[in-house]
């Protein structure tokens, strides 16, 4: 079975950990996500996913929202590279099993080059799990960036 986000992400199954999404606007996209224990990175010990991964579902949203653009314009889905944040901030210490989480990214900033900022933030039941700014990179040649050849 085609997982729903696939011809929107650079990513495949089983490593897309976004299940669906929920609303897009120009700029912003929300997405959720619920932990199984079928879940790459869930944990038994603490019956979920370990909090750290939500910055991966924020890049996630984001380059869901870069797919749904590149869709838009008639161009690829290209790799994008998550630079980091400045905070990661999270109110919980993990994601848990079968609870439904909406993740949303608010584009603050893009320049040509493909350097781009959002805002982020996970909720569950409207109550903020987790939230960050993060910094991102989509080069327009993924394989020159890298130094690969095509």
């Amino acid at each position: 079975m085609t997982h729903p986000l696939a011809k929107y992400l650079a990513h495949r199954p089983p490593m897309i950990l976004i299940d669906q999404l929920v609303n897009y606007q120009p700029d912003q996209l929300t997405v959720a996500v619920t932990p199984s224990p079928h879940a790459p990175f869930f944990d038994d010990a603490i019956d979920g996913v370990p909090s750290w991964v939500g910055i991966e579902y924020m890049a996630q949203a984001v380059a869901t929202l870069a797919g749904i653009e590149a869709e838009a314009n008639g161009e690829p889905i290209r790799i994008g590279f998550l630079l980091g944040t400045r905070r990661y901030q999270i109110h919980q210490p993990q994601f848990d099993r079968n609870c439904c989480y909406h993740v949303s990214v608010n584009r603050l900033y893009q320049d040509d080059d493909g350097m781009a900022a959002f805002d982020c933030l996970i909720q569950q039941q409207q109550q903020p799990v987790a939230e960050a700014r993060i910094n991102v990179f989509q080069p327009r040649d993924p394989n020159q960036f890298l130094g690969q050849s095509a």
